[in-house]
């Protein structure tokens, strides 16, 4: 079944303490565009997602946002700068011993020199966060997915009953043709008579006048075409495969057939026929644009 180019999709998971959320969101796009959003500090994953999303998606315009959480990590280790400690001890003793002042410094005072205790976190394991991040991605790309099933459903069910109505379409101008031949046979005919003032007309010349015209405004092959056309567009929406551009150029030639026919058929019978038929395939035309 066919799938549209529009979806959405999310999902949110923790690696270790750390909260990660993605998200995407598709719309039309005549080739595969995939761009990533995520914070500076973690670019080095955006190479593995657009991997996974170019395995999901064929074509669209695809934007994938990751946010990541990494307050609740508590795991600080907090350290003495001893070399500067060392520092403010010496500047203080020399202070004391130059000017006569009295040297109370303590442990608690000393801690709020600039810099002399250092609280710093844990290093991340990164690939396991990336790992962590694709895992949530699988996710969000699961849900994303179905979503763009949905929607190819729906598609497929509106280009079906066009497609139906082409082929109604399609046999009322097969149906019309030898009406259009009869009508131009007796016009010739009445002409003549006119022109003769009631001679008598020439019966042979007449059919051959009639078969002339007939074959000129022949809609069989055509029609045959059609048909044809009509049939490779059911398989292709009942095809897994992403076929949003063969079923472009097959919009193309049923547009073809349908232009040939109007050329064909020179009177106002045939005329609504073909204007209807060309209605419903810009309608098909038009949503195909959405279908991967």
């Amino acid at each position: 079944m066919i799938r549209s180019m529009t979806g959405y999709g999310s999902a949110s998971g923790t690696v270790g303490k750390t909260a990660v959320t993605v998200e995407l969101r598709s719309v039309n796009n005549r080739f595969l565009d995939c761009s990533v959003r995520i914070p500076r500090v973690y670019t080095a994953a955006e190479d593995r997602i657009k991997e996974r999303v170019h395995t999901a998606v064929s074509r669209g315009k695809v934007d994938v946002y990751v946010t990541i959480d990494s307050s609740a990590e508590d795991d600080v280790t907090i350290s003495i700068n001893e070399p500067l400690v060392e520092g403010y001890l010496s500047a203080v003793r020399q202070l004391s011993q130059k000017y006569g002042l009295a040297d109370d410094l303590t442990a608690s005072v000393l801690t709020r020199f600039p810099d002399v205790l250092r609280a710093e976190k844990a290093e991340l394991d990164t690939e396991k966060l990336y790992d962590g991040i694709c895992g949530v991605l699988d996710e969000a790309i699961t849900g994303f997915t179905e979503m763009r099933a949905r929607e190819g459903e729906k598609l497929c069910a509106d280009i079906s009953a066009r497609l139906d109505a082409i082929e109604k379409l399609a046999a009322a101008a097969e149906a019309r043709s030898p009406e259009t031949v009869r009508e131009y046979r007796e016009r010739l005919e009445q002409r003549i008579r006119d022109m003769l003032q009631g001679a008598c007309v020439d019966e042979a010349r007449l059919v051959t006048e009639a078969a002339i015209f007939a074959d000129k405004v022949a809609v069989n092959e055509e029609i045959v075409r059609l048909r044809s056309h009509v049939a490779q567009f059911r398989t292709m929406l009942r095809s897994g495969d992403p076929v949003g551009r063969k079923l472009d150029f097959l919009v193309q030639e049923l547009n073809r057939e349908a232009n040939t026919l109007g050329s064909k058929g020179n009177d106002t019978g045939m005329a609504g026929i073909v204007i209807d038929m060309k209605a419903e395939i810009e309608k098909i035309r038009e949503q195909i644009q959405n279908v991967e």
